[in-house]
């Protein structure tokens, strides 16, 4: 199965030459124009200024400054104003801003924080063979016209390869799969590699379980909830990819193992990490759907898809003009999918599985529904673990023995002798100095 999963995504040609990706020497190491890079680091992209409907430098100063508030009192944030943190993440995080965010949102840094020396100790041992020659083979593969990723000896190279190893000792039993390639470069071109390495096992471990492993079984879950939510979403899409035989494990897999990292523009990749960080994995499936709303959704659409080939061309070949960062992301979060219909259909997929299927079950409530829900999960497991301040216990002591009940004295038929004391004031005449204080009394009670 989870050959059959990642085979687009490591179709090579055995008689090809690794180093095709590359490009030719002339066209990476020649004359300036050639070797300029845009703002995210491609040579030659087409992202050196801010596109169409990119938000003013103005107003990119005031995003950062509510950014560097919110996370300077990041517990404090995320517990009181995680609706701000959410609508902050929508409107996409500024790029001076990821390195510093990603981290906090995905719950890296707390992981970092409680294993300091783990990434050190990892990036130190050696590999398994058996990964170490895969993970190699597929180095210059992620991103081959980044600057980061041009040379072999670089560090971006290197420090992939490090981040990709470490991860194959940490979870031996999982080991390597190449979607992770591009999901731990991205990461790399925006953090270093101790804490690219924490994110990678948050999103592998706690954002997508099941995906990574040598099953895949959760990927197999998620396409059949994606194509229950197409049948109520977008009838007329679903009736034409059944009729063509398009079924979704033929497109789903790239576009959600690698988080959309092949499938879209570089901004819009990274406005849809930012959301996905935020909001988990519904976020993804909204992307899905509308991709698959922009490529068949008109009649016109479908009828120029005849075929099986001609659909997934459709689905593979949206116009870069649809998918600019803002008017898509607009479009994805206006998407009706909530979480709890996610969730409901998650459950029922899930009661259809076969008894038979190979392979572990999947486990879809390991996956923590964003970063709110990792926050909590993390405190909780903080207070468990002792590393807040302990509460002052209360001590309650025993309760002495009881005493008899004092009974009234007799008082009736019985004359008390004694003073009457009256409060201070001018001497008064008549007694001697002696009793000017106070009064004798003769009293008798009956």
């Amino acid at each position: 199965m989870a050959q059959a999963l990642g085979e687009d995504l490591v179709q090579t040609s055995e008689g090809q030459d690794d180093s095709s990706s590359l490009g030719s020497d002339s066209e990476l190491s020649g004359p300036g124009p050639y070797r300029q890079a845009d703002r995210y680091g491609f040579i030659g992209g087409s992202s050196a200024e801010p596109g169409p409907g990119h938000p003013p430098a103005d107003l990119i100063r005031q995003r950062e400054m509510k950014w560097v508030e919110m996370t300077s009192h990041w517990e404090k944030t995320m517990s009181r104003r995680y609706k701000k943190v959410k609508m902050q993440c929508r409107k996409g995080i500024p790029s001076a801003l990821r390195a510093r965010c990603w981290p906090l949102l995905c719950g890296a840094h707390v992981c970092q924080k409680n294993s300091p020396s783990t990434y050190q100790e990892l990036a130190e041992a050696p590999g398994d063979p058996q990964w170490m020659e895969t993970i190699s083979r597929d180095l210059h593969r992620q991103f081959p016209l980044h600057e980061m990723f041009v040379s072999p000896q670089g560090h971006g190279q290197q420090g992939l390869l490090q981040v990709l190893k470490a991860y194959t000792l940490h979870r031996p039993e999982q080991g390597y799969c190449q979607a992770q390639g591009p999901v731990a470069a991205v990461l790399l071109m925006h953090l270093p590699p101790e804490e690219a390495f924490w994110c990678l096992v948050q999103i592998c471990e706690v954002y997508l379980p099941g995906y990574y492993g040598p099953h895949m079984e959760a990927v197999q879950l998620d396409a059949e909830v994606f194509m229950a939510l197409l049948r109520r979403l977008l009838p007329r899409v679903h009736k034409h990819l059944q009729q063509v035989g398009v079924g979704p494990l033929l497109y789903l897999p790239e576009w959600f193992l690698c988080l959309f990292a092949r499938s879209l523009p570089f901004p819009t990749v990274l406005r849809v990490w930012d959301a996905f960080l935020s909001e988990g994995v519904k976020v993804l499936f909204r992307v899905g759907l509308t991709l698959v709303r922009l490529a068949l959704g008109t009649t016109e659409q479908r009828l120029a898809c005849p075929g099986l080939l001609e659909t997934l061309g459709a689905l593979r070949a949206i116009p870069p003009t649809q998918l600019q960062e803002e008017v898509f992301m607009s479009q994805v979060h206006s998407v009706a999918l909530s979480e709890h219909d996610l969730q409901r259909e998650i459950r029922v997929q899930l009661a259809r599985l076969p008894e038979s299927a190979s392979g572990p079950p999947p486990r879809p409530q390991a996956r923590l529904p964003g970063a709110q829900a990792i926050f909590e999960a993390q405190q909780l497991a903080g207070v468990r673990g002792g590393t807040r301040p302990e509460v002052p216990q209360i001590v309650v002591q025993p309760p002495e023995e009881p005493r008899p009940p004092r009974r009234k004295p007799q008082t009736r038929g019985k004359t008390f002798h004694g003073l009457l004391t009256r409060p201070r004031g001018p001497p008064l005449e008549g007694p001697s100095r002696s009793h000017r204080g106070s009064t004798s009394f003769l009293d008798t009670r009956f």
